[in-house]
């Protein structure tokens, strides 16, 4: 039974680090006393036991310790015995890279897939979904493949913003960019707002938070979701 949260981001304007998620992460960890935290995505360049040590202050409110998995001599074996996971945000290529180069892309699949709850926000958000592809970062490295964990049937667009119409800025919008994905791929993507995320326990995913998440597939017009919509494409409901 699959437990996840796909967030949109980790911190919200004027909030502490994770405080928008913390009345759902209970839920999320129940009867967990510990998770491994996957820092490689190192946003802004710091390094992973800085970022190992601000996840860590957000959790132990929870009751919850975290360890950081750059800290264990063998990783996969670190990530086949976790009581549960949390992967922040940051580069999503340099993500994507680690995991692959060090064969742990599949191990956490694995994991997540047979149960242990995963918490993902930003980068570690789109690394749920089919591929990295529609990710806002830049490729500051290149990873052996693009693909990441499918754990749902979908991508993500976390931190999506919707075209200002009174704005000057001639480059691409969001959703341009989007749409430039689907005329290559038949992928469907969620567009994550701030303060929005993806819920998924067992095959049933719905859309949570404070905000509307935006759906874009393939041969149809953007549409919109509130929270607490079960997801579907089409007739089936995603699973």
């Amino acid at each position: 039974m699959k437990n996840i949260i796909l967030a949109s981001t980790s911190t919200l304007f004027g909030e502490d680090y994770l405080a928008y998620l913390q009345p759902v992460l209970p839920a999320l960890f129940s009867n967990v006393s510990e998770i491994v935290f996957i820092p490689y995505a190192r946003p802004g360049g710091i390094s992973h036991d800085e970022y190992t040590a601000k996840a860590a202050a957000a959790f132990s409110a929870l009751g919850i310790a975290l360890k950081g998995l750059h800290t264990f001599p063998y990783p996969a074996e670190a990530i086949r015995k976790a009581q549960g996971f949390f992967t922040g945000g940051g580069n999503t290529f340099l993500l994507v890279k680690q995991l692959h180069e060090r064969g742990l892309m599949q191990a956490l699949k694995a994991a997540v897939e047979a149960g242990k709850p995963y918490l993902g926000a930003s980068a570690g958000s789109n690394i749920g979904g089919i591929n990295m592809q529609t990710t806002n970062d830049m490729p500051i490295v290149y990873p052996p493949s693009f693909e990441t964990m499918g754990l749902v049937p979908f991508n993500l667009n976390p931190h999506y913003l919707d075209p200002d119409p009174h704005s000057t800025h001639n480059g691409e919008t969001r959703e341009t960019r989007i749409r430039e994905f689907l005329t290559q791929n038949a992928v469907p993507v969620v567009g994550l707002r701030e303060g929005s995320w993806i819920r998924v326990e067992s095959d049933r995913i719905t859309t949570e938070g404070s905000r509307d998440s935006r759906i874009f597939e393939q041969g149809r017009e953007p549409y919109e979701l509130s929270p607490g919509t079960v997801l579907s494409f089409g007739n089936k409901t995603a699973s």
